[in-house]
C-alpha cells in the first residue's frame, strides 16, 4: 500500500494538534493561576491596606506569604501518604490546635523550648495512635472516626484554656517569654524563620519516602486495592497505623509553628485546615498510570 506524502503530514499535524489539546486541558489551570498573580502583581493596594506594604508581589508580601504557608507545607506530605493508602484524616487542623495549646501553656509555665518541642510530637504520636485505632482496629469509616476526633481534639484544647480567656497567651503578669518567637518568626535567612526550612526538610523527607522506599509502595499499593495488598504478605493494619502516627507528628510540630508565630495557643487557629490539606493534595495529584497508558496508545 502506497502512503501519500500529504496523508503523512495530514497525520502529523493531527497528532501535534492532539498532544496540544492534551498539554493544554492538562496545565490550563496552572496559566489561569499565574495570570492571577500577575494582575494582582500590577495592582497597587495602599488605598486598600492588604499586607500594608504597597504591591502584591513585595518582598515583605512574599516573606509574609511564605511564613503562613508553613503550617501546610509540613502536614502535606504526610497527609498525601494517607490519601494515597485510600484513607483521609479530618482532625489534622484539630490537632494541630491542640498541639499549639498545648506547646503555648508548657511555654507559659516555663518550659524550655526543647522539653516543650519534645512533648508535643509526643502528643502527636498520641492522636495518631488514637486515630489509628479507630480506623484499622475497630473499623470504623475514615471521615466518621476523624469527624468524631476533630469535635473530641478541639474539646480538648478548648478545656486546657483557661475559664475567660480564648487562648493560651501571657499576660501583664505573666507574659509570655520573647523567645516563643524563634522558631515560627525570627529571621533566619531571607527573611525567613526556621520553622519555613524546617517544614522544607519535612516535606522534602516524606517526598522521598513517598517515591522511593517501601512505605510509599506499600501505601499506593493498599489504595489500589487493599484486598490484593493483603494477599501480597502487606499488613496493612500496620502501614495505615503508622501512616497516622505520621500525620499526627507533623500535625503537632505544625502547631509548635503556628503557636510560635502567634505568640499564644488558640484552640481555632487550624479550623480548616484538613479543607486546605485535601485540595494540596489533589492539587499535586499525578496523573494516573491509566491516562499515561491511554496517552501512549494515542
Amino acid at each position: 500500500m502506497t502512503i501519500n506524502a500529504k496523508q503523512v503530514s495530514l497525520r502529523l499535524t493531527q497528532d501535534r494538534s492532539s498532544a496540544l489539546r492534551a498539554t493544554v486541558k492538562k496545565y490550563y489551570i496552572y496559566v489561569v493561576l499565574i495570570l492571577i498573580v500577575i494582575l494582582f502583581a500590577m495592582v497597587k493596594v495602599d488605598k486598600v491596606g492588604l499586607f500594608g506594604r504597597g504591591a502584591f508581589l513585595s518582598p515583605d508580601s512574599i516573606i509574609n506569604l511564605l511564613r503562613s504557608a508553613v503550617p501546610i507545607m509540613m502536614v502535606s506530605g504526610a497527609f498525601t501518604l494517607l490519601m494515597i493508602s485510600g484513607y483521609i484524616d479530618l482532625s489534622v487542623g484539630s490537632a494541630m490546635s491542640l498541639n499549639a495549646v498545648v506547646f503555648a501553656f508548657m511555654v507559659l509555665n516555663g518550659f524550655d523550648f526543647l522539653p516543650a518541642l519534645l512533648v508535643t510530637p509526643a502528643v502527636g504520636v498520641v492522636l495518631g495512635i488514637f486515630n489509628g485505632a479507630l480506623v484499622v482496629k475497630l473499623r470504623i469509616t475514615p471521615v466518621i472516626a476523624t469527624l468524631v476526633t476533630l469535635n473530641l481534639f478541639k474539646g480538648i484544647a478548648l478545656l486546657i484554656v483557661p475559664d475567660g480567656l480564648s487562648a493560651i497567651k501571657g499576660s501583664a503578669a505573666k507574659p509570655m517569654p520573647g523567645w516563643i518567637n524563634d522558631f515560627g518568626r525570627q529571621d533566619v535567612l531571607f527573611g525567613l524563620p526556621m520553622a519555613f526550612f524546617v517544614a522544607l526538610i519535612l516535606l522534602a523527607t516524606l517526598i522521598i519516602i513517598q517515591r522511593k522506599t517501601i512505605i510509599g509502595k506499600y501505601a499506593a499499593a493498599i489504595g489500589g486495592n487493599p484486598v490484593a495488598a493483603q494477599l501480597s504478605g502487606i499488613n496493612a493494619v500496620k502501614y495505615v497505623w503508622v501512616l497516622y502516627v505520621v500525620v499526627g507528628v507533623c500535625a503537632a510540630l505544625a502547631g509548635v509553628a503556628r503557636a510560635s508565630y502567634m505568640s499564644l495557643g488558640d484552640p481555632l487557629s487550624s479550623d480548616g485546615m484538613e479543607t486546605a490539606c485535601i485540595i494540596a493534595v489533589l492539587l499535586g495529584e499525578p496523573p494516573s498510570l491509566e491516562a499515561k497508558g491511554r496517552s501512549r496508545r494515542r
